[in-house]
């Protein structure tokens, strides 16, 4: 894999600054823009995508794509659309081309999750999202494991975000977030 062009990381501490974050970014995006999730079952993968959908002021409810894989939101107004793919159960990047993402790209930002080294062929400039939920027990601090659900007791938990901008898109490009 390229090295990124920058990385920054963030705390969040709640779904709804999850979704403040990502709203923050949509802002910075344009048609054609990339956009890589990864992190274990209940990170928050398609929270995040809710959020970058209500910055981007698309009509429709974002929900999961996992069962049909590929859900497309229109923008109200002049914006671009967003492309929401879940390709967990793709095994290559081939299957992902029978998708035919490249059509709808250039007038949508497309977010795929679990994407990692099944879409990197689409673009030559995109975004990586990284989103972890640690769980203490560990030693100074540092999470013992990662969680893979959600907790039902209401609590809000702490996540580590990391964007990550690879290829010329990016260069010299790194959106200035902040969560205040």
């Amino acid at each position: 894999m390229d090295t990124p062009e920058w990385s920054a990381a963030f705390e969040v501490r709640s779904a709804a600054q999850l979704q403040l974050l990502a709203g923050k970014l949509a802002v910075h995006l344009r048609p054609g823009d990339l956009l890589v999730l990864s992190g274990e079952l209940g990170a928050g993968k398609t929270t995040f995508t809710q959020g970058l959908g209500r910055g981007l002021f698309v009509a429709d409810r974002i929900i999961s794509p996992t069962f049909v894989l590929v859900r497309q939101h229109s923008a109200v107004g002049g914006g671009p659309g967003l492309v929401h793919v879940d390709a967990y159960r793709l095994e290559s990047a081939a299957a992902v081309d029978d998708l035919d993402l490249e059509a709808t790209m250039a007038a949508n930002v497309t977010v795929v999750e679990w994407g990692r080294g099944r879409v990197e062929h689409l673009s030559e400039s995109r975004l990586h999202i990284d989103i972890g939920r640690p769980l203490g027990g560990g030693s100074g601090g540092l999470p013992a494991a990662l969680t893979t659900t959600f907790d039902d007791d209401g609590e809000d938990e702490v996540r580590s975000v990391t964007l990550s901008g690879f290829g010329p898109r990016w260069f010299g490009r790194q959106p200035a977030l902040a969560l205040d």
